[in-house]
C-alpha cells in the first residue's frame, strides 16, 4: 500500500485579538523617551510577543477601547487591528486588509502613560492569513500572495475561501483569524482544521 502523504509540519490556528503594532518613535510619545516594549508573552511566530504595555483607543465617537494590547518587536509602522464588532461598537468603518496596508484605512487616537498619538490612517481588519515555511508552500504547492481555503469542522463548521498566503523562511505554519470569526466557527483547541488549496 502507498504510504499517506503528510504535511511536513502540523497546521496551528490562532484567533487574533485586537492589538497593534507601533514605531519605535511612536512607543515613546506613548511611553516616554527612551522607553522599550517589555516582553509579557511570546507568540506562536518566532521573536513575537504581546507586550506588557498596552494603550487606550479612542473611536470617531468618543467611544474607546482600553488596554489595547502592543505586540512587539516595533515596526516601521503603526497599526491597529480591530475585530469588525469592534469597529462598529467604536464607529469605524474599516477595510479588510492584509498587515502593513494600511493606506486608505481611518486613523484614530491613542493615549499613552506619557502622552497622546494621533494616527492620520493604520486602523484596519486583518484579512485572514497563512504564515508559511517554503516547505509548506511547496507540499501544498502555493506561492506568496495566493488564496487558500480554511477547512473548520465541528458543530459550527465552515469553510473560509479566501485565506491569503504569506511565505519565509521565519515563519512557522498557522493560520490566523480575528474573533469575531473565531467565534462564528466555534474555534476551539481540539476543533479539526484542514487548508485546502
Amino acid at each position: 500500500m502507498p504510504k499517506a502523504v503528510r504535511a511536513p509540519n502540523p497546521l496551528v490556528v490562532n484567533v487574533s485579538a485586537r492589538h497593534c503594532h507601533l514605531s519605535p518613535a511612536a512607543v515613546e510619545t506613548l511611553f516616554g523617551k527612551g522607553y522599550k516594549l517589555r516582553p509579557m508573552k511570546w507568540l506562536y511566530q518566532n521573536g513575537q510577543y504581546a507586550a506588557q504595555e498596552s494603550v487606550t483607543l479612542i473611536g470617531p465617537r468618543s467611544r474607546v477601547i482600553s488596554n489595547l494590547r502592543i505586540l512587539g518587536p516595533c515596526r516601521d509602522f503603526n497599526q491597529i487591528e480591530l475585530a469588525y464588532t469592534d469597529a462598529i461598537s467604536l464607529g469605524f468603518d474599516i477595510p479588510v486588509a492584509l498587515s502593513g496596508n494600511i493606506k486608505g484605512s481611518p486613523g484614530c487616537m491613542l493615549m499613552g502613560p506619557a502622552g497622546f498619538l494621533e494616527l492620520p490612517e493604520g486602523v484596519i481588519r486583518a484579512a485572514p492569513h497563512v504564515h508559511m515555511h517554503p516547505d509548506d508552500a511547496q507540499f501544498y504547492g502555493v506561492k506568496n500572495g495566493d488564496f487558500m481555503k480554511l477547512r473548520i469542522g465541528g458543530p459550527c463548521s465552515m469553510t473560509f475561501e479566501k485565506v491569503l498566503v504569506r511565505i519565509s523562511p521565519d515563519f512557522k505554519l498557522e493560520v490566523h483569524i480575528d474573533t469575531d470569526e473565531g467565534n462564528a466557527c466555534g474555534l476551539g483547541p481540539d476543533t479539526p482544521c484542514e487548508l485546502i488549496v
